[in-house]
């Protein structure tokens, strides 16, 4: 098993901020908005440079929506802020009827998603907005899985053209991909090559994949870990090459299991290659409030969970 070193632990939201402010000096067309979450969304930086490319709609996300869609058509490229509930399940509306429908350049960017927003509780914890904005056509749906890949996947969709929807979220997680990677939109990277199962994870859980593969190499089970950053469009090529090798697979991610990252790859395989699937994501449920680490043990999104499910899987693989 591959060993992916790091000496600092940074939240990913702090990447789409540090993004953010480098496109600020980069791309006059950048502008942004946000519904009154500047602090944590880390657009300070933007702002103190670019005070007259940010508007602050207060809290009024539907209205963001509405005025992002139209600065596009002046050229500008608006990049909007708020939680990712906020951001999907509050103005789906306008998303889909002003920005998706006419494949408008807006990119939404979602901070504070899933379980691991932590005390703020069901109602703010969103599961579901992969699922929904992966449905609409045109949209593009990016979850990186550390503070360097964010900052690189924010870059990124600014030369994108087209409307993004960009997760990512609040907690300190382990800063270990490369400073200086090329974030290619649509394109998985291989983190551990490997023969008995393919692990494709996203997000917060592509750290947790890293650490089940050690757990499962102890065990004698060579893990091959796939992070899928871009849920739409899937690598589809690169997903069935692995588990063509494999023969079984495990999906990881901080989403419900209906419209996920799982559910994405579990129509490839019906279609293309039917393989044994195990996922791990909440299993139709709400979340609660509580600590992201006692969620995330809680909702068995871990290692031990992942070791479990390829465990399960490899008994199925014939």
């Amino acid at each position: 098993m591959k060993d992916f070193p790091y000496t600092e632990s940074k939240d990913t939201r702090s990447g789409f901020g540090a993004g953010l402010h480098e496109l600020g000096k980069t791309n006059p067309n950048v502008v942004a908005l946000c519904a009154d979450l500047v602090g944590s969304l880390k657009m300070d930086a933007f702002i103190k440079d670019n005070p007259e490319r940010f508007f602050q709609v207060g809290i009024a996300e539907a209205n963001m929506m509405g005025l992002a869609a139209g600065l596009t058509i002046g050229g500008k490229i608006p990049f909007t802020g708020t939680f990712a509930n906020f951001s999907t399940g509050r103005v789906y509306d306008q998303i889909r009827q002003s920005i998706a429908y006419s494949n408008k350049n807006v990119k939404i960017c979602a901070s504070h998603a899933g379980l691991t927003l932590g005390e703020d509780g069901a109602t703010h914890q969103i599961l579901e907005d992969v699922g929904m904005m992966k449905m609409l056509p045109h949209m593009t749906v990016i979850n990186p899985c550390d503070y360097n890949q964010t900052k690189a996947a924010t870059l990124a969709i600014a030369d994108y053209e087209g409307p993004v929807y960009l997760r990512f979220g609040r907690p300190v997680v382990p800063n270990f991909t490369p400073a200086d990677q090329v974030f290619e939109i649509g394109k998985g990277v291989v983190l551990n090559e490997g023969t008995d199962v393919s692990i494709f994870a996203t997000g917060h859980l592509v750290w947790k994949a890293i650490l089940a593969g050690k757990l499962l190499a102890d065990k004698g089970i060579n893990a091959e870990i796939i992070n899928i950053h871009t849920i739409k469009p899937l690598d589809a090529q690169l997903i069935l090459e692995s588990v063509r090798k494999t023969r079984c697979v495990v999906t990881a991610e901080e989403h419900q299991m209906n419209g996920g990252l799982g559910d994405s790859i579990a129509q490839l395989l019906a279609r293309e290659e039917p393989l044994p699937l195990e996922m791990v994501a909440v299993n139709d449920s709400f979340g609660e409030s509580g600590t992201p680490d006692q969620l995330m043990e809680k909702y068995e999104l871990n290692e031990a969970a992942i070791v479990r499910a390829v465990e399960k899987v490899m008994a199925r693989r014939k």
